[in-house]
């Protein structure tokens, strides 16, 4: 199997060149990911517990879905791809707006992404992959905000640095 490839960018989100995702989390080179959040009618945000056997972050709890586009696809096909893939269902999504971040993991990886966030809305729950995805939850933006000063060990570091920075753009 050919290991996936991420997309290189400098930080103006130009395109430099692509590299197996393994060997950009073992170098931290800068490259392209997204984050999706999704909301229902009731303004609660789906959280997804990552699968045991993720990579890094194993069991924590998350934003809806998050990856990395693949070269030639667009931020909002790629959202879209992932959210069939690890949640079951698609919507329509919204770019709001992009940050870069770098998070070393204790297995010596270290996530350097130019992350661009992506909002959507559905009223169901997900069909979810148990591959991907251990489980998921609804919780308001305020609960998760309070959640997670509480308990910020449960939460990925993207997610953290999301909410601490970018909170305008995700809450209502």
């Amino acid at each position: 199997m050919i290991e996936e490839q991420v997309i290189l960018v400098n930080e103006k989100d130009e395109q430099i060149g692509l590299m197996p995702k393994m060997e950009a989390h073992e170098k931290a080179i800068l490259h392209r990911a997204f984050s999706v959040f999704i909301f229902n009618d009731k303004n609660e945000l789906m959280l997804q517990q990552r699968a045991a056997d993720k990579y890094h972050s194993p069991l924590l709890w998350t934003n809806s879905c998050c990856s990395h586009q693949r070269n030639g696809e667009s931020n909002i096909e790629a959202g879209k791809r992932r959210l069939q893939e690890e949640m079951g269902f698609v919507c329509e999504l919204k770019e709001v707006t992009s940050f870069i971040y770098k998070a070393p993991f204790e297995n010596g990886l270290t996530e350097h992404e130019l992350d661009h966030i992506m909002i959507g809305y559905f009223n169901e729950n997900p069909k979810i992959n148990k591959e991907e995805v251990e489980s998921f939850k609804w919780m308001t933006v305020e609960e998760v905000k309070n959640d997670m000063l509480e308990h910020p060990d449960i939460y990925t570091e993207w997610f953290k640095i999301i909410f601490e920075k970018y909170y305008s753009f995700i809450s209502k």
